[in-house]
């Protein structure tokens, strides 16, 4: 019989960062899970033995991955995959699914993504210190939510530090205010129909060189992190709420419930409605 350990976020006001669920496991030989797709990221590390990650990349082309102790995997919203224990050395692995508004730019600046889902340290330390890290969110299940999502914050930090695949990106103190007046405009406008020109004049640059900017700093156009915002708070009131689905659209930014079913189901991979039901606290390994 396999050994797991396995604990549900109870918590969801958390916007840059949020933590679903985390746990570990000591799998049994050739103990597979999928194909299957996910509403949020889910990251794997391999603590010992191996096994074998399949998984689509941007262009729909699956690719196999063979990994081994020391090693992690990541997986996307969106993106079928299935992962299995390797017969004679089967894996333990400890695992965290997360998002938020910030998570992709930090998994790119860790050169993970669709299309690049292996993670390898760059040192042996440097990995032992990540799975760490992972297994004291895992162990602390009955710890307060603040504390996690600390730890979470932590876990990413050493991620991006820790990957052999690592982007560096410049920083500038006067950029970044420029940026912190932009998305602080855009947290408190997300509910309307703000535009891009609008939100540079807020910041008194001029279209193009803010988009540049913004996308230098975020990872992506201020229109890509509008619809995020939008679709996360969406994703939230639909986890806490029972409100319809159309109430909760206009709401955060979206009169039109064909243009968010569409945009949703481009981020998440399900429908709002299928979404909805998937998220109710059922365990997922």
């Amino acid at each position: 019989m396999s050994e797991y350990s396995f604990s549900m976020f109870p918590n969801d006001n958390f916007l840059d960062f949020r933590l679903f669920q985390f746990g570990w496991e000591q799998c049994e030989p050739l103990h597979s899970f999928g194909p299957f797709v996910r509403s949020h990221y889910l990251f794997h590390y391999v603590i010992s033995g191996q096994g074998t990650l399949e998984s689509t990349d941007n262009g729909g082309v699956t690719h196999r991955h063979r990994l081994s102790a020391g090693q992690g995997f990541l997986i996307c919203p969106g993106q079928v995959n299935t992962y299995c224990a390797d017969e004679e050395q089967p894996w333990k692995y400890v695992w965290v699914e997360f998002d938020g508004l910030r998570a992709a730019d930090y998994l790119d600046a860790a050169g993970l993504g669709q299309s690049q889902p292996v993670y390898r340290p760059q040192t042996p330390p440097a990995g032992e210190e990540l799975r760490d890290r992972m297994l004291y969110i895992a162990n602390h299940a009955n710890a307060s939510s603040l504390h996690l999502v600390g730890h979470l914050c932590l876990f990413l930090d050493e991620l991006v530090q820790s990957s052999a695949t690592r982007r560096e990106k410049p920083n500038g103190p006067l950029r970044d205010f420029y940026i912190q007046e932009a998305v602080a405009f855009i947290q408190q406008n997300y509910q309307r129909d703000i535009t891009v020109e609008e939100i540079a004049g807020i910041c008194k640059l001029n279209r193009s060189y803010f988009s540049k900017l913004f996308k230098d700093v975020i990872g992506c156009t201020p229109q890509e992190f509008i619809i995020r915002l939008r679709l996360t708070k969406a994703a939230e009131q639909m986890r806490s709420t029972n409100d319809a689905i159309g109430d909760i659209a206009r709401r955060c930014g979206y009169p039109n419930q064909l243009h968010f079913s569409q945009a949703f189901k481009k981020r998440y991979g399900l429908s709002p409605r299928e979404w909805r039901k998937e998220n109710k606290p059922v365990r997922r390994e």
